[in-house]
């Protein structure tokens, strides 16, 4: 990194002469499973399984100390579920409760 950076001005961005830092972790790394399942038509369903890391770091200079939490999230798996292909299939959005068996009769 040059020292430059250090200064908050734009203009001295990544100019100066160059000086060591170091990146270590603080604390522990969390990770979370996730699962989400989305329609992909009649009888298709997409599941995608997620996994979210959060981690603390700390960016070490021998001015000042910078700490951020990152997150992220890592798709592991996604699969196509195919069902059986309905007989019928009825398309009744936008038709009230009362009107629906009309519709169907």
């Amino acid at each position: 990194m040059q020292f430059g950076s250090f200064t908050g001005i734009k203009l001295l961005a990544g100019r100066g002469p160059g000086i060591k830092i170091r990146i270590s972790t603080v604390g522990n790394v969390e990770t979370d499973l996730r699962s989400e399942f989305e329609a992909q038509g009649i009888n298709q369903t997409l599941h995608r399984i997620y996994l979210q890391v959060k981690c603390q770091v700390s960016i070490l200079t021998p001015f000042k100390d910078i700490t951020k939490d990152i997150t992220n999230q890592v798709l592991i798996m996604e699969n196509v579920i195919i069902g059986t292909v309905p007989n019928t299939y009825y398309n009744i959005e936008g038709i009230g409760t009362n009107e629906t068996l009309e519709f169907i009769e």
